[in-house]
């Protein structure tokens, strides 16, 4: 009878051990599931990432073009507007009005339509409009040119009046 009792404590702690090793293995192999689930979520992640990466750097690139493009814009324009400055400080436009108001008129005129031109070029209009309505035409249909008519006294450069040759 002790061999009986000898025998089911044996069989029953093979049993136990036979037991604890099958649990083990179950849950070793939901835990390699599990961990392969979530390595093949780390790599579309890792994927995910190196292409943002990627992408990011070459919108670096670009944009660091874009930003020298822009920048060399911004000194042509600063240069221009230097340029114009230089330019208006040179003109008597009250003297000039004193004098001749309709040639004035024209100039100013013809100037307002080339700048107006200038943008609908810059902006990428390329049909060919007519003058804008509130361009006023002279006469003799040059008010969008210069007004000049007699060619003399053309030169607006000098901020000093004409010597006048009445004595």
């Amino acid at each position: 009878m002790a061999r009986i009792y000898i025998l089911l404590f044996v069989v029953a702690i093979l049993g136990g051990i036979g037991y604890g090793a099958k649990y083990y293995y179950d849950t070793t192999q939901n835990k390699i599931a599990v961990l392969q689930k979530n390595n093949a979520t780390l790599e579309v992640a890792a994927q995910t990432a190196q292409t943002s990466v990627e992408t990011l750097q070459a919108d670096m690139i670009r944009l660091g073009d874009i930003n020298k493009k822009l920048q060399m814009s911004l000194q042509k324009a600063e240069a221009y507007g230097d340029e114009l400055r230089v330019k208006l400080s040179k003109l008597n436009l009250v003297v000039e009005a004193l004098k001749d108001s309709k040639q004035l008129e024209g100039k100013m005129n013809g100037a307002s339509a080339e700048l107006w031109r200038g943008i609908m070029d810059d902006t990428g209009n390329t049909s060919v409009l007519p003058a804008p309505n509130w361009l006023q035409q002279s006469p003799d249909g040059t008010g969008d040119q210069s007004s000049n008519q007699s060619g003399k006294g053309s030169d607006t450069g000098s901020s000093t009046p004409e010597a006048s040759t009445t004595k």
